[in-house]
């Protein structure tokens, strides 16, 4: 299927620097090799690894190029493929935005096993939101923690929307979940969304989370980064698991890292980092299925149009809101 439009509008990043960086263009529209897919973008989330991006924080990427590591809309064009037009699907990691052009376009080329298909009647900006933050939320649970049924589970930085949609599928595992914001506004948005027990951070939520479980807590997700990392596991009990999986604090090395008196006594550090073949079609669809359905939330949404893609960023930098940063197209 060959669009009408010869060219389309995309956002492109040439060098590191502020929002004003990131310029609209009219680009041609992308041919999909075999194996590949184009994709007619309706809408893409902003996320952490994109800021770094543009700031010139990110190793491995070139320049110039169409950042955006996740998006959804319909197949445009599939050759050889199992995939048909006008389909419905999403497409995230995998080198999207970082060794070729990704999300931030009205077309975007993935190969195919970076795309996930569903089927959803939701709005564009709704779907949007999903895919790559239900992809790390999912795959922190399973993979990097082994959450189990019952389990208590810490997110350092709920009101993140990585923060609120694992907070979400901690729920549905019937897990005691804690989760902390900075902001002391921000409690009842956390409870709101299903949180046990919302802390504000002071940066000593160890202790407050031993004063509710005085064991420490089975899991944890440190989504702030580097900075919180030694206070959350000291909030985890022996034999718990603390997951690295964010960096909303853009720190996430640790100086002459030496283990044993790094890591608490029978606390286990882990990491995750994951991609597309870590979200199967089935958990993605059900997810969606659950928002329609209104027994799933993964927390508020701010929508941008493409015209003010620098002034999302500009959002998503400063830590204005909770929630998901959504452009449409």
């Amino acid at each position: 299927m060959t669009p009408i439009m010869m060219t389309m509008r995309a956002v492109v990043l040439s060098e590191p620097g502020p929002v004003g960086n990131l310029q609209i263009r009219d680009l041609p529209i992308p041919r999909p090799a075999p194996g590949w897919v184009r994709i007619a973008v309706r809408a893409f989330g902003l996320n952490r690894s994109e800021v770094h991006l543009r700031r010139g924080l990110a190793e491995g990427a070139r320049l110039p190029i169409v950042p955006g590591i996740e998006a959804v809309g319909v197949v445009d064009d599939a050759p050889d493929s199992d995939l048909r037009p006008g389909q419905q699907v999403a497409a995230l990691m995998g080198g999207m935005g970082r060794s070729f052009d990704g999300g931030y376009a009205e077309y975007t080329v993935v190969p195919r096993a970076q795309i996930v298909p569903f089927t959803s009647e939701l709005p564009w900006d709704v779907l949007g939101a999903v895919p790559e933050t239900l992809q790390t939320a999912y795959g922190s649970l399973a993979i990097g923690l082994d959450l189990q049924l019952g389990q208590s589970l810490l997110i350092r930085g709920g009101t993140s929307s990585l923060g609120f949609a694992t907070a979400a599928l901690a729920k549905a595992l019937g897990a005691t979940v804690l989760a902390t914001t900075r902001h002391r506004d921000r409690l009842d948005v956390l409870a709101a969304h299903g949180v046990d027990h919302p802390l504000v951070d002071d940066g000593d939520v160890a202790r407050q989370v031993r004063r509710i479980l005085p064991d420490g807590v089975d899991a944890a997700l440190e989504l702030v980064g580097t900075p919180t990392l030694p206070d959350t596991l000291n909030a985890t009990r022996v034999h718990g698991t603390v997951c690295f999986a964010g960096m909303l604090s853009d720190q996430w090395t640790v100086p002459e890292f030496y283990p044993i008196a790094y890591i608490p006594r029978g606390v286990r550090l882990t990491g995750y980092g994951g991609d597309a073949a870590d979200l199967p079609a089935p958990v993605l669809q059900r997810a969606l299925d659950g928002i329609a359905a209104g027994t799933f939330a993964m927390g508020p949404l701010r929508t941008y149009p493409l015209d003010r893609i620098r002034d999302a960023h500009q959002a998503l930098e400063d830590n204005s809101g909770s929630g998901k940063i959504v452009v449409t197209i």
